[in-house]
């Protein structure tokens, strides 16, 4: 049940009597003050983001923001978007909530801000409603996070991965769509908190948008580098040569469709033969 503050700053929000509504300068990220809502501590303000990623920052909190995220895509594509956010370790003062028609859910208490978690919801579910907690010295306290626009695309969102296998389709739309894609094999696995780390070494990187893998080390130089699995993949070292998929979430690199490269081959040279491939690779 919303707290009694959170009841009345909704009504107030609901009678119109909000505060001004603004966009960020870049309408990416946004920077913001609850110094300007002294004396007017029930305001609620307005705030528009259009980008599939960026950051909010709100200092000193007071009164409540919501966060209108509208990206500029079709309205149906925008409606298969899943929306994550991950506090910095530091964000404290707010709590975070879901805005439905006027209906509260609470996403992430301001106690576990500080554990640094990402937290995903469809775009569909609300806006996000962040009010600041009373109390008496707000000089310390500053709400921050990351967001990020997923599709649902298959691997898109790793964080809510099923682990089961991908179909032949999902296999050839992950080439096409995934923000690494390489040949390899896995050499390790480590297990950790809250997901495994693998180490890979490849034969052959096709494409990657960040520095997930590096070239170099040992006599024989070779693409390496780390990736993160959920733990109940069970994934394991030494199971042959694999097409890595995956994207890049917060700056982690996660692992989508992985499938052995044979069958890899099978399916890609059937739909190229078919003339049904998404798009194409170099497979030689």
């Amino acid at each position: 049940m919303p707290s009694p503050l959170v009841a009345f700053t909704l009504s107030v929000f609901i009678s119109c009597q909000t505060a001004s509504s603004q966009y960020s300068v870049d309408q990416c990220s946004w920077r913001g003050s609850g110094l300007t809502h002294e004396g007017h501590t029930r305001d609620v303000e307005q705030v528009y983001l259009r980008c599939s990623q960026g950051s909010l920052e709100w200092l000193y909190p007071t009164g409540a923001i919501i966060v209108n995220l509208r990206p500029n895509t079709a309205s149906r594509a925008s409606s298969r978007l899943s929306v994550c956010i991950k506090p910095y370790q530091e964000s404290s003062g707010s709590n975070i909530y879901l805005d439905k028609a006027g209906k509260l859910r609470l996403l992430l208490p301001e106690k576990d801000q500080a554990l640094g978690k990402v937290h995903c919801f469809g775009i569909q579910e609300g806006s996000i409603f962040i009010e600041a907690v009373l109390q008496l010295d707000i000089s310390r306290k500053i709400t921050s996070f990351q967001y990020e626009l997923i599709s649902d695309l298959p691997g898109a969102n790793p964080l809510s991965a099923s682990c089961q296998p991908c179909s032949d389709s999902d296999v050839l739309l992950a080439v096409c769509t995934s923000d690494f894609v390489a040949r390899g094999r896995i050499v390790g696995v480590s297990e950790e908190d809250e997901h495994s780390s693998v180490t890979v070494m490849l034969s052959r990187l096709h494409r990657q948008k960040s520095q997930v893998f590096v070239f170099g080390g040992g006599r024989v130089k070779r693409w390496s580098g780390k990736v993160k699995v959920p733990h109940q993949c069970g994934v394991k070292p030494g199971e042959g040569e694999l097409l890595f998929t995956g994207t890049v979430r917060f700056g982690e690199p996660w692992l989508g469709c992985t499938p052995r490269y044979v069958d890899f081959l099978r399916v890609y040279r059937e739909a190229q033969r078919d003339g049904t491939n998404p798009c194409n690779m170099d497979t030689d």
